[in-house]
């Protein structure tokens, strides 16, 4: 019996291949009616890449409009409703030597009154894209792994920070006819801009349709909790990722793995409700994963998250996750 488990595990990584991937066509929404970019089997492997979010690619070209566009949708042979893929990021590179990001916080970060009277959001007309004034640029060492902010330059802190990239967008087809944009997140994922979504990762999301349907895109080289200035370090990403395949999950909303932390996360559009509504659903599907995938005690689960649980704000007027540190999950 051993053996024949060893023969199948092989033969299945046998099987798997590997999908050098080059889009030419980039979407705006998370539909199930978007044509296929490439269908891949559970265990497959896909290299590709994706544009910033005005749409530039590598070379400065403008490959699609403005606002990020999607690489995708991936068809995950198998995948049902009901079902979850996990996506493992292998690798998330910067692969060009800029980004730019909002010069100003955002409204919704703070009171208008705090800001208004400042300094205007206006910097230079164009710097970035026609017809905005509100952008500014940052210069990305790739090799020492640094971004730094090229122009206004402070006098009074250096504007130079290790990078830290990782994928605002990460979703899969959303359930029903409901085609929602490129700019918001809900439970099929999509525009979730957290920051913990980096290179070596997992990501599970619920399949809402056949073939999962899934999209990446809006690469960001930093971004801080909360994403509040309503950006990253915008540039475009070099992407390798491989996908699995869960039967029946029947997840609620995406969750993440990462080596520290199990992570809840609540994603809903900016500006819907107050965070504590998706506090409390990131700590409600916390529970429940507890219970059911690690099969702790219902009480157990509520003293790991009131005395582990670590509560991340994701997006300032949107999303937040609620993180377990995987150590605590060992058994005595």
């Amino acid at each position: 019996m051993m053996r024949l488990a060893v023969w199948v595990v092989a033969a299945a990584l046998m099987a798997a291949e590997v999908h050098d991937v080059k889009p030419e066509r980039f979407h705006h929404t998370f539909f199930h009616q978007h044509p296929v970019l490439k269908r891949i089997k559970p265990g497959d492997t896909v290299i590709t890449y994706t544009l910033d979010a005005g749409g530039q690619d590598d070379k400065d070209v403008r490959r699609a409009p403005p606002s990020n566009p999607l690489t995708g949708p991936f068809f995950v042979e198998g995948a049902e409703p009901g079902d979850a893929i996990e996506i493992r990021f292998q690798r998330i590179r910067m692969n060009r030597n800029w980004g730019w990001s909002n010069y100003r916080l955002g409204l919704f970060s703070l009171p208008p009154e705090a800001v208004e009277s400042l300094y205007p959001r206006r910097y230079k007309d164009d710097l970035i894209r026609p017809g905005r004034s509100d952008l500014i640029p940052w210069d990305i060492d790739r090799a020492n792994y640094i971004v730094r902010l090229r122009e206004p330059v402070s006098k009074g802190v250096k504007m130079e920070f290790p990078a830290r990239p990782m994928l605002g967008c990460v979703g899969v087809a959303a359930p029903g006819g409901f085609a929602p944009t490129s700019a918001i997140s809900g439970t099929y994922g999509g525009n979730m801009d957290y920051n913990e979504l980096v290179e070596g990762v997992e990501v599970s999301l619920p399949v809402y349709h056949p073939g999962a349907l899934l999209f990446i895109g809006d690469g960001h080289a930093l971004q801080a909790d909360g994403e509040p200035t309503g950006t990253g370090i915008e540039t475009s990403m070099d992407v390798t990722f491989t996908v699995q395949l869960r039967k029946k999950a029947n997840l609620p909303g995406p969750r993440l793995v990462n080596e520290e932390y199990i992570v809840a996360i609540a994603s809903q559009p900016e500006f819907v409700s107050s965070l504590d509504r998706t506090i409390r659903i990131a700590t409600s599907d916390m529970v429940d994963w507890l219970i059911q995938e690690y099969k702790l005690e219902p009480w157990a689960a509520h003293q790991l998250v009131g005395y582990q649980g670590k509560y991340d704000v994701i997006t300032v007027a949107g999303s937040a996750a609620l993180k377990i540190p995987r150590k605590s999950l060992r058994k005595p």
